[in-house]
């Protein structure tokens, strides 16, 4: 595994920079492949930068953005420099309900708006349509921007849209996976946002933990995050050994709800 490490091009809701920053000796195990099977913005998989990947998601247009900036950084790049030239409010708004025909400027289209929506969120309606409002971000390329690098550490990588399991299910003995789910527990609605047109059921969980047991019976290291809720740590209990992480919360539009989350860290190794 390489020591060089990238910044994420996406700001994720839930993404995990503040892992990687404050406890990246989570990951510095050996292992033969790193599978991601929650990539969203990828931030502990740009951290670690593995040798072999294999990332996936359920999300069309984000593996989509991710594979063309993987085959020709270059015109994703070229795209998005035109919408930080063009950026306000009115082209915002034209661009969030707009259809290009070309890969490299759809996701390029999907960072400007991740870029400049509300708390980079994505979340769509029942049309599948994105309808995050535009957010104070003014900026759309910022000087860190590498997207050569960032195409460098996708070349070998897999990037496949898929379900969770899967990814897991490909996962072989020393492989390295991580998972990132969306933090549903068990209680009706579960306080959460629905992000996306499906949401992440606790049926979601089970299956999910079941995978991760499959996966560790194959000799499979797993890092999981998720909820420090009383359903989650009773879940996997008796899985791998069980840690409480603290984090900050800015998500939240009520700037008096902000403070400081635990969240749950299952590792089989």
């Amino acid at each position: 595994m390489s020591e060089q490490k990238l910044d994420p091009f996406l700001k994720w809701a839930g993404g995990k920079r503040w892992l990687v920053e404050k406890h990246r000796q989570l990951f510095d195990i050996s292992y033969e492949r790193y599978i991601e099977p929650f990539l969203g913005g990828g931030s502990v998989f740009f951290a670690v930068n593995p040798e072999i990947a294999v990332l996936a998601d359920v999300n069309p247009r984000l593996i989509e953005t991710y594979n063309a900036i993987k085959d020709n950084w270059r015109l994703v790049f070229d795209a998005l420099q035109t919408h930080h030239e063009r950026h306000c409010k009115d082209h915002y708004y034209n661009e969030r309900s707009k259809d290009y025909l070309t890969s490299a400027d759809r996701a390029a289209q999907f960072i400007y708006l991740n870029r400049t929506c509300w708390n980079g969120l994505y979340r769509v309606n029942l049309k599948g349509i994105f309808n995050v409002p535009i957010g104070t971000k003014q900026k759309v390329v910022y000087d860190w921007d590498d997207f050569e690098r960032t195409a460098c550490a996708l070349q070998n990588a897999e990037i496949k849209c898929q379900d969770f399991e899967t990814t897991i299910s490909q996962a072989k003995e020393n492989d390295l996976v991580y998972l990132d789910p969306p933090y549903t527990v068990n209680h009706k609605y579960n306080g959460f946002i629905k992000y996306n047109e499906k949401i992440f059921s606790w049926k979601d969980q089970i299956r999910l933990k079941d995978c991760v047991v499959n996966a560790i019976g194959r000799g499979v290291k797993i890092v999981l995050s998720n909820a420090d809720h009383s359903s989650i740590r009773e879940l996997y209990e008796g899985v791998g050994k069980q840690a409480v992480l603290t984090r900050s919360s800015v998500i939240a539009g009520d700037k008096m709800r902000r403070g400081t989350v635990d969240e749950l860290v299952v590792m089989s190794w």
